[in-house]
């Protein structure tokens, strides 16, 4: 509906301008040498009339917006009936109003489509038949009635034939888009899978009793895989924001809590770098979207370490105006002068003799800003050759601190998961071996399944894929544990789907969602929280 009022309002301001100006062009016809300006009074007093009319009309719209085709019908009779008016009595002198038909019969069908198109060319032909009656002038040039006609007819057909190939190719383009969307869809759980499984099973080796040779191949390993998450991640973000399917959901949180969360979360990539992070701690509470925050973030410091190697990175939060920003400092190379303006394009990169080798195909900038579009975040970069680059995140609101502030148990903050049992439904086989034997390594005891079916478990925690075949989700595999047990045992799925599309299923569950690749940090902190969840659960219990 908001469409088609936009058109209607649109037609209708350039009813009112084309009939401004038509008041002008007629009161300076009148005063030019040769003509009287009392010959064109009645046609510029009819036409004030008629844009006083158009007003009202405009307003009208306004107030009632909507698809309404008596009201279009009715428009296009009083822009023909205007224009004729104009044309009888102004005669030979008003023929450039007949531009005013020709806009009326094209505007209407640009905007409504071919029906009204061909509403408005018949319309048309009977206000040129009914001038040519009215008008001496008129009978006294049949040719150039004759070349009207045809004009009026000939242009609207053309019009029409490049509608039709513009709807088809607007149909064919959609059918495309939506293919490529499956497509995407399907390779990107597809990918994500072996991903997932190889960085669990490396994380195996890591806890494993390794020799230094032995430890630098699994690092160089992991190196690889982690470059290889992050650009299939920047794809998949791109993906996802030119198809405008991503919202911020804002909460609030310890900016300076978070940060250091997030950092912890950085170092193993920080250690292959040689990048030392330093973090200046705050204790500022801010109100924005977590998750897309984060992205931003990362991209960052993906960026430090690649072009900022073996230096250490700085990270602050500084006052800027009534909010608060978020500066990232490193001491690579630099960026140019001539390149500062262009390094927020897509696939734009900066190359210079030593970083020939360095990974990435020039996305993260570009999903920084436009990730920044969408939760009012300001992206600034500053940089000097030789002297390093500094990012600010700027615009962030300051708000006042809960309440009751989450208060981290003496549990978590030792961090250890012995004897915590889990129950693992994952259909993927390596997936399933991965999983199962990293959280072994981690002191969990682990139930491992194939399948939700006929499925009894004592766990502390569930973890579940959510594509488990096509006998159920992981979702109904966790409510009908959660049903068995007779309350809500803390639970996480782990899915290579769309994570917005599973979020809006849940309803309030109270499960937690993480997307593959998940970086063991990100699966052993998710774990805590929910053991933590579990020891409240059942103190409430008691």
């Amino acid at each position: 509906m908001k469409f088609e009022k936009n058109t209607e309002l649109d037609q209708a301001n350039l009813r009112i301008i084309i009939a401004a100006i038509a008041v002008v062009y007629m009161v300076v016809l009148g005063f030019l040498p040769g003509h009287r300006f009392d010959t064109y009074l009645p046609v510029i007093t009819y036409i004030v009339l008629f844009l006083l009319a158009s007003i009202a009309f405009r307003q009208a719209i306004a107030r009632w917006p909507g698809h309404y085709p008596a009201r279009r019908i009715f428009a296009m009779v009083h822009d023909y009936t205007g224009t004729c008016f104009g044309l009888v009595i102004g005669g030979e002198a008003a023929l450039p109003l007949y531009a005013v038909m020709v806009w009326v019969n094209l505007g209407n069908g640009m905007r409504y489509g071919s029906r009204y198109l061909a509403i408005a060319t018949g319309l048309a032909l009977v206000a040129l038949l009914v001038v040519y009656r009215l008008t001496p002038y008129w009978q006294g040039q049949p040719f150039m009635v004759l070349m009207l006609l045809i004009t009026s007819t000939v242009i609207p057909f053309y019009a029409h034939l490049l509608l039709e190939r513009t709807r088809k190719a607007s149909e064919e383009a959609l059918a495309a888009n939506l293919e490529k969307s499956r497509f995407l869809a399907q390779a990107s759980h597809d990918l994500r899978q072996p991903i997932h499984s190889i960085g669990l099973f490396t994380a195996c080796l890591r806890e494993s009793r390794l020799g230094d040779d032995e430890r630098r191949l699994v690092d160089n390993i992991d190196r690889s895989l982690l470059n290889v998450s992050q650009l299939f991640r920047s794809i998949l973000d791109l993906y996802t924001l030119d198809n405008g399917r991503i919202e911020a959901k804002m909460q609030t949180l310890n900016l300076g809590e978070w940060l250091a969360d997030l950092i912890r979360q950085h170092q193993e990539a920080a250690r292959w770098a040689g990048v030392e992070l330093r973090l200046r701690p705050c204790n500022y509470w801010v109100r924005t979207d977590p998750a897309l925050l984060a992205t931003m973030v990362q991209n960052v410091l993906s960026n430090c370490f690649k072009y900022g190697a073996q230096r250490p990175v700085l990270i602050g939060v500084r006052k800027r105006g009534a909010g608060l920003a978020i500066v990232i400092h490193d001491r690579g190379n630099g960026i140019a002068e001539e390149h500062l303006h262009k390094v927020f394009e897509e696939f734009y990169r900066v190359r210079q003799v030593r970083d020939k080798d360095v990974e990435g195909v020039g996305l993260g900038l570009s999903i920084i800003k436009r990730l920044g579009e969408l939760i009012d975040v300001h992206v600034a970069l500053r940089s000097q050759l030789g002297r390093g680059t500094a990012v600010t995140l700027a615009g962030l609101p300051i708000v006042a601190a809960p309440q009751s502030p989450v208060v981290r148990s003496e549990a978590r903050q030792v961090g250890l998961l012995t004897g915590l049992k889990v129950c693992l439904v994952e259909d993927d086989r390596n997936v399933l071996l991965a999983t199962s034997a990293l959280l072994e390594r981690w002191g969990c005891v682990v139930q491992g399944e194939w399948s939700a079916e006929d499925l009894v478990t004592d766990c502390d925690i569930i973890v579940a894929d959510y594509d488990l075949g096509t006998h159920a989700t992981g979702i109904e595999c966790i409510d009908e544990v959660r049903r068995q047990r007779g309350w809500a045992v803390p639970a996480m799925i782990i899915t290579g789907h769309d994570v917005e599309k599973i979020q809006a299923a849940l309803h309030d569950r109270q499960i937690a969602i993480l997307s593959k690749p998940v970086r063991p940090a990100e699966l052993r902190a998710t774990l805590r929280a929910l053991r933590d969840r579990q020891g409240a659960a059942v103190e409430q219990m008691l």
